[in-house]
C-alpha cells in the first residue's frame, strides 16, 4: 500500500504515469512528490511507486 494525498491505495509497482491517469489527473496540470522529493515530469513513465511510499499530487490553479 502507498498513500496518495493522505489516502491509501494498492498501486505499488505501478508507474507514476499509470497512477495519475487512473486517478484522473492531467500531467500538465500537476506536480508529483514522492517521499518529499519532486518527480520530474519527464520520468513519470519510468518512476515506479513502491510499497510504503507517500505521494502528494498538487494541482495548479489559475486565477487573478
Amino acid at each position: 500500500m502507498l498513500k496518495i494525498n493522505g489516502k491509501e491505495y494498492d498501486f505499488a509497482g505501478r508507474t507514476v504515469r499509470d497512477v495519475i491517469t487512473e486517478l484522473g489527473y492531467e500531467k500538465n496540470m500537476i506536480a508529483v512528490e514522492r517521499n518529499e522529493e519532486i518527480i520530474p515530469k519527464a520520468t513519470y513513465e519510468e518512476a515506479i511507486l513502491n510499497d510504503g511510499d507517500t505521494v502528494e499530487v498538487v494541482s495548479f490553479v489559475g486565477g487573478g
